[in-house]
């Protein structure tokens, strides 16, 4: 069970979650001294506010029942109630998630420095069951904790250590294709993006593999570039200062296979990982240097800061070639999907609108947001290349979330469903639920989605 849960708990403190509508009646059932001290304090009941009673509860504003409603914003109480055990004494807009998000608004990366715990712990809501959010809890803290260290303890290596020990625990089979071997195995782009890292940071492809022969293949690939400079396109300051992230999507594909492999879903499942550190050298690919790919297309390198599409190219056409039942692929890519959509939701791109509208759905259960973008065939142009079967960019900077989703697609064939995921992986400023730094992302929707499907 995760530390923030109890199973019960006799003397938990109650919770109540209050309304404009709703305050008078809440309070009025309140004992006289807590009555008194609601209003000497003046509290009101907007979203988000909080007032500790003397008697050892709390009030909770919460939005009103025709309003936006934020399913984590209880999550907010990991961080402003003082240690002890509590309940919910009346129902929030949706006890599951507001219990998930007191766990995930109690993490702290922990590795460098010292955090206090808060000690403040949930008796689990009557029907929500612990097991289920201890196992998506743990997820997502496997990937922040990855996504929050830095580079300088978290390379290649690291990151396949870390999915190792994951496949140890789950007993799942691994394997890892390293630096000159993915040559010899025909993994050119990997190689090329991470050839210019030091020998200790070796460009790998990381395979995971759990589940019974017979059942649904589902393969998940995530991008793992531990540390982008941008290559000899070198980032500037400002944009390379958190590249850190941009395992995001490795870390995240992990996250969503622990979820999967605790929950003993029925699904053959693969996870594919291609690692590298996009480094500056003398032997860094450059700018319209031109690559073969395992699909066999040749890809001009029109921007060395497009890497991760690169390495995921490799990763697909590997994944394709089992023509999986559905194929995912997570990454952090392009800054054009901030630019239309912000840092917290995401866009997924797919074919298959059965599929799209359930991601869709789950997105929105689960609170883990994201935004439908089109694979608009019309731009597939931009990719064209006068001396290659395509380039990795499209010259100028518009649709650049599209025109990579447009480049992967190009190495995916047989898989009978494709989703694509540009995630950002992190949270700018703190938010209920989502401390600031690295953040997992798409993963939780995933894992509603795989467990409806095959579950």
């Amino acid at each position: 069970m995760h530390p923030t849960f109890v199973a019960r708990a006799k003397s938990a403190r109650p919770i109540w979650f209050v309304t404009a509508a709703s305050f008078r009646k809440v309070t009025g059932a309140l004992a006289a001294r807590d009555r008194a001290f609601v209003k000497d304090a003046g509290f009101e009941p907007r979203p988000g506010a909080h007032l500790v009673l003397p008697g050892g509860g709390a009030l909770f504003g919460i939005e009103a029942e025709r309003a936006h409603k934020n399913p984590f914003l209880p999550g907010q109480l990991a961080g402003v109630l003082p240690a002890g055990t509590y309940r919910f004494a009346n129902a929030p807009h949706d006890a599951r998630l507001a219990a998930l998000a007191l766990a995930l608004g109690a993490y702290r990366f922990t590795r460098y420095r010292k955090a206090k715990d808060r000690g403040v712990k949930l008796a689990l809501p009557e029907g929500v069951n612990g097991d289920e959010l201890t196992r998506i809890a743990e997820g997502v803290t496997l990937a922040r904790d990855l996504i929050n260290t830095p580079a300088n303890d978290l390379g290649p290596a690291e990151l396949e250590a870390a999915a190792r020990d994951l496949a140890k625990r789950h007993r799942a089979k691994f394997r890892s294709i390293v630096g000159n071997d993915l040559l010899k195995q025909n993994f050119p782009l990997i190689h090329a993006v991470g050839r210019a890292a030091d020998a200790k940071r070796a460009p790998r492809l990381i395979e995971l593999r759990w589940g019974k022969a017979g059942d649904p293949t589902v393969t998940v690939v995530g991008k793992g570039v531990c540390f982008d400079t941008g290559g000899l396109d070198l980032k500037p300051e400002s944009a390379m200062l958190i590249m850190k992230k941009d395992m995001g999507g490795a870390a995240s594909a992990l996250a969503l296979a622990h979820m999967v492999m605790d929950a003993g879903l029925p699904i053959a499942l693969r996870v594919l990982i291609p690692a590298v550190e996009n480094s500056v050298a003398g032997d860094a690919f450059r700018p319209l240097d031109i690559y073969p790919s395992r699909k066999g297309l040749n890809v001009e390198i029109g921007n060395t800061d497009a890497e991760g599409r690169l390495i995921l190219a490799d990763a697909l056409a590997l994944a394709d070639e089992k023509a999986p039942d559905l194929l995912i692929d997570m990454g952090t890519l392009t800054g054009a999907a901030r630019v239309a959509l912000g840092p917290e939701l995401p866009p997924f791109y797919t074919d298959d609108e059965a599929l799209a509208s359930e991601v869709a759905a789950h997105a929105t259960a689960q609170n883990d947001p994201m935004w439908r973008l089109p694979l608009w065939p019309r731009y597939d142009a931009m990719l064209d290349s006068k001396t290659a079967d395509l380039n990795n960019v499209a010259a100028g900077g518009m649709a650049g979330s599209i025109v990579c989703a447009l480049f992967l697609k190009r190495f995916v064939s047989a898989a009978k469903s494709w989703l694509h995921f540009d995630i950002y992986a992190w949270t700018p400023a703190a938010k209920p639920g989502r401390p600031e730094g690295g953040e997992c992302q798409a993963a939780r929707a995933l894992y509603a989605l795989l467990a409806a499907r095959y579950g």
